[in-house]
């Protein structure tokens, strides 16, 4: 007769420890709450969907202008209220005095990237109870692989070995970061003191974080970083291996390789450094995206002096040149008005610009004061009324090239992926539906509505699909479905992810 074990009845009672999460702030920040969720569920924690069911709350926080860091200060204390237990963490977690002047019972305070530090405390206050059975079970380390060593915590905090398993995106679309932190000291910018100088992930760690992505269905990847352009600069460009190659940790490099795996592949945040060029060309090659999103902030060579950008007054000159390259380009941008300084002169020439360089995509804010910023101490601050009477001025003209450019894709076949269903209460099940084409980034661009067709009720989220442009508005385009191609990536697909 075999002797058996039997789980002790009560083990089988420990309650799940739940912790709430908020997460704030930009894309960088979302895969910062990636890793740290994956953290969570990988030590045994259930992530609560309310703060009713939450025995404690995580707040990753935005610090970087005014309107955030309200934003984050107003989360923290609405999740103090409702559950007294708090773990801040963030951009806006490096300015700890801030955060303990309005609310001084928060539990702990972290900076960014800070996934180990974020773990201690919420171990600390919700110790995970072991049994025989779990207690057993090592650790799980997300990203790491056999052959890689122990990580030091500078390496784990900027992303080389941890790559998130939980994603908080659609499944057909992800964030990869490659770098973290900033070289440069614009004057209007406190990150490079929130998040320290450049660091780049080895491209060999971002390619196989991307490898398993497009494998496991992800048809999407937009790559972001505080300053892409400059990837792998800190780092010297070293080679790393991927798939028995050794790859330079060098932007042209990385696009190739992501380009062959067959995704969409979107650079978000760059800089228009030299060799951003040689990227241009990848996309007029339909190696990846025809899209970039650059942050010229203004136009101005006194303004953009002021700011300490670099490129003063040869956007327009490069602009052109890329798009002589690849007409197909698509470019965002974002722009500040009414920086200190900013006469109805500079503004002029931001204008003037906007209307030369027909940009696809703008978005814009009136200036504010951010703390420890060097802007705050220029002279000629701008009114609060003039600054909103600017922004309606430039956002006009931004809507009316907008309009002007998309009336130009009426009448074409695009491709689209779709990102949601839009069906009313009178529609056959799968007949509205919401995506965007490869110009458009999620959730900062515009979107396409579309009429399904004949494929009515056999879409789904993340199929690419091509369809006809029938009209457009300022911001957006309405067309219909009329194919949907079978996706097949460069990347050996999982289980039936490989079927669209």
């Amino acid at each position: 007769m075999t002797a058996t074990t039997q789980r002790p009845a009560d083990s089988m009672l420990i309650a799940p420890k739940k912790v709430g999460f908020i997460s704030l702030g930009c894309p960088k920040a979302l895969v910062d709450s990636e890793r740290i969720l994956t953290q969570l569920r990988a030590e045994g924690y259930e992530v609560a969907p309310s703060y009713e069911d939450a025995h404690a709350v995580i707040v990753n926080t935005c610090g970087f202008i005014t309107p955030a860091v309200e934003e984050s200060l107003s989360a923290i204390g609405e999740a103090l209220e409702a559950t007294g237990r708090v773990i801040v963490t963030g951009c806006l977690g490096e300015r700890p005095e801030k955060i303990l002047e309005r609310h001084p019972k928060v539990a702990a305070i972290t900076g960014s990237e800070a996934v180990d530090d974020v773990m201690e405390h919420v171990r600390r206050l919700l110790p995970i109870e072991t049994d025989a059975f779990t207690g057993l079970l090592p650790v799980a380390a997300p990203g790491m692989r056999p052959d890689v060593a122990v990580p030091s915590r500078e390496d784990t905090r900027h992303g080389d070995v941890f790559a998130p398993s939980v994603r908080l995106t659609p499944r057909h679309y992800a964030y990869v970061k490659i770098a973290e932190g900033c070289n440069h000291t614009c004057s209007f910018c406190i990150i490079p003191k929130l998040r320290g100088l450049q660091v780049s992930r080895d491209a060999g760690a971002v390619l196989y974080e991307a490898f398993r992505l497009v494998a496991g269905g992800t048809k999407e990847l937009m790559v972001i970083s505080q300053d892409t352009s400059a990837y792998g600069v800190d780092v010297r460009h070293r080679e790393s291996e991927f798939q028995g190659e050794q790859v330079r940790a060098h932007l042209t490099d990385l696009a190739v390789k992501l380009g062959e795996m067959g995704a969409w592949v979107r650079m978000h945040y760059v800089y228009p450094y030299p060799h951003v060029d040689r990227i241009v060309e990848l996309m007029a090659q339909g190696k990846i995206l025809p899209y970039l999103d650059i942050p010229l902030q203004h136009a101005s060579p006194k303004i953009l002096r002021s700011m300490r950008r670099p490129g003063a007054g040869k956007q327009l000159e490069t602009i052109r040149r890329w798009r002589a390259i690849c007409p197909e380009l698509v470019i965002r941008s974002t722009f500040i008005v009414g920086f200190p300084g900013e006469t109805e002169t500079e503004f002029q020439e931001l204008l003037t610009f906007l209307e030369d360089a027909r940009l696809d995509r703008v978005g814009a804010f009136p200036y504010s004061d951010v703390d420890e910023a060097d802007a705050n101490k220029l002279e000629g601050a701008v009114p609060q009324a003039v600054k909103e009477a600017r922004l309606a001025r430039f956002m006009e003209v931004a809507q009316r090239i907008s309009a002007e450019k998309l009336a130009e894709k009426v009448g074409r076949v695009m491709d689209v992926i779709i990102d949601e269903f839009n069906d009313d209460e009178d529609d056959a099940p799968g007949t509205r539906l919401i995506g965007r084409t490869k110009g458009d980034a999620p959730g900062i661009d515009g979107q396409v509505y579309l009429f399904a067709g004949e494929l009515a009720g056999q879409l789904k989220i993340g199929d690419i699909v091509k369809a006809r442009i029938e009209d457009s508005d300022e911001y957006d385009l309405y067309g219909e479905v009329l194919e949907r191609p079978e996706w097949k990536p460069n990347v050996p697909q999982l289980g039936h992810f490989g079927k669209h």
